[in-house]
């Protein structure tokens, strides 16, 4: 249920509104012409256009029985009058006499799922030729033109509402789940101690392999709350935090962040070709997460008959990092939406993580002034990051 006052803010955010009943005086020669909200017990103007010092301003009240726009209202009929003192209906009537008008006119205009919103006015001292057919016309092509305006604000507006309160939605969800990744890497943290003191005091082959499971269980729960964590960080603290500084042993970073994966994911191969004789400057941390992301999608959701290929080098003064594997082809519609957050594929929805893989590579690019891009054909598909090189 909208407020009068946002019926009126409403008519004035219509830029076409002045020029309308510019154009309607012109055309009639009324010198008063105004919209106003219209309900059953009040009469209230939204925009006006006066020439004859009526005194009416926006938002200014009338009451409801001193004007013919409750009649408008219940018939949705217009009211036309050319000459008051020629008129048989209305020459005895008070309210011609209040306002001091001679002729007149009111249409209805109407809003939001065809309801009746208010009228469209127009009154002067003097006589005018209100009922030939031409003016008519117009003047009902104006009123239908308003009605189609506020119906189509009307609808802008619950849009722009709607959005703006699943924006924030979005972001108290957002709050909520950087406040709960860090409440539970406390008591996940004295877990994962607990496991590492039993491993030095429980030497039978059975308790070391549930250690291995429970070690194991560790390592995946901390690495969805440090995707959490650098969601949260990425979409509320406005992107993720990089620490950049010359590494002179970035190409020794890379191959260790490959062969852990390669460790935890025996029945694949991964291939590496990596050359990076000069220092380069950024957050090393950051690009083996970078890569370690992007080696996980390929394990997920390549071919793992076919070896996954690893390659680092500089050319042409930037720093590439691509990671190819064998596979399906991404589809060009499901490229675009890979580095959202929380998306996974139709044909994957059985993958274990939350879908930020690809969001927080993506992001960890941007911090860099770099980007992350995808090639998918000829049954492979490469990721590709790359930054200049400082």
């Amino acid at each position: 249920m909208t407020s009068v006052l946002d019926d009126i803010k409403r008519v004035q955010a219509i830029e076409a509104v002045p020029h309308i009943m510019k154009m309607i005086s012109e055309a009639t020669g009324l010198r008063f012409i105004c919209i106003a909200r219209v309900t059953e017990s009040n009469w209230t103007t939204c925009a006006v256009l006066d020439l004859v010092d009526y005194n009416l301003a926006p938002g200014d009240e009338l009451a409801i029985q001193t004007t013919y726009c409750q009649h408008v209202r219940k018939s949705s009929t217009p009211i036309i009058i050319d000459s008051v003192k020629h008129d048989e209906n209305y020459r005895d009537s008070p309210i011609p006499k209040m306002y001091k008008f001679e002729s007149y006119f009111s249409y209805p205009i109407y809003g939001r799922n065809g309801e009746f919103f208010g009228t469209l006015c127009g009154l002067d001292p003097e006589p005018a030729d209100l009922k030939n057919t031409q003016i008519k016309s117009q003047i009902l092509a104006f009123a239908n033109l308003l009605s189609r305006q506020l119906m189509d604000q009307e609808r802008f507006d619950q849009v722009q509402t709607a959005l703006s309160d699943e924006k924030s939605a979005a972001r108290l969800r957002e709050q909520y789940i950087a406040i709960l990744g860090h409440d539970i890497r406390t008591p996940l943290s004295s877990f994962s101690l607990s496991v590492d003191l039993l491993k030095d005091h429980l030497n039978d082959e059975f308790s070391k392999k549930i250690l291995r499971k429970m070690t194991n269980s560790v390592g995946r729960m901390k690495a969805l709350i440090n995707n959490v964590m650098d969601f949260t960080q990425g979409r509320v603290g406005g992107g993720i935090t990089i620490y950049p500084h010359t590494v002179e042993n970035l190409e020794a970073l890379i191959e260790h962040a490959v062969s852990e994966l390669t460790d935890l994911n025996k029945s694949c191969r991964i291939d590496c070709d990596i050359h990076l004789p000069s220092p380069v400057k950024c957050d090393p941390h950051r690009i083996c997460q970078l890569l370690s992301n992007l080696l996980i999608n390929a394990i997920t959701h390549g071919d793992t008959s076919s070896p996954i290929l690893v390659c680092a080098y500089e050319r042409n003064g930037q720093f590439l990092i691509e990671v190819t594997n064998e596979g399906s082809e991404i589809p060009r519609e499901i490229q675009q939406r890979l580095f959202q957050p929380f998306w996974r594929c139709e044909q994957n929805k059985e993958s274990k993580g939350l879908g930020l893989g690809l969001f927080i590579a993506s992001e960890i690019a941007k911090a860099h002034s770099g980007d992350l891009s995808v090639l998918s054909e000829n049954s492979k598909t490469t990721f590709t990051f790359r930054m200049k090189v400082s």
